[in-house]
């Protein structure tokens, strides 16, 4: 996927095998085949509507605040330089170096 592409794109790819009870996204990602899509496979989506909706649709709020964990996550995942600049050359060193440092920081 380029870099340039909107995630939304590569959703159904992102999301194919999850298994999950809920899904925390942002505004960018409120389309009703995705929201279809998750409530059809027994995903409760927690995505706040975009404000040009026609038809807002519903979400927990409540739920929704606990997104931030996941934003300050990836924040602290890309606090380290080889993962910000992708510096690694193949997916599987990629992967691996990921690995490492999301138990670094589960670690701490």
């Amino acid at each position: 996927m380029p870099g340039q592409a909107h995630d939304l794109r590569e959703t159904d790819t992102l999301v194919r095998d999850l298994s999950a009870g809920h899904l925390l996204a942002d505004r960018a990602f409120d389309a009703d085949w995705l929201r279809n899509d998750l409530l059809e496979r027994g995903i409760i989506p927690v995505i706040p509507p975009k404000s040009n909706r026609k038809f807002p649709a519903t979400f927990d709020k409540e739920t929704y605040k606990w997104r931030h964990l996941i934003e300050n996550y990836f924040g602290k995942l890309k606090e380290n330089r080889g993962i910000a600049m992708r510096s690694c050359k193949t997916d599987q060193s990629f992967k691996a170096f990921i690995s490492i440092a999301a138990t670094i920081i589960q670690i701490r």
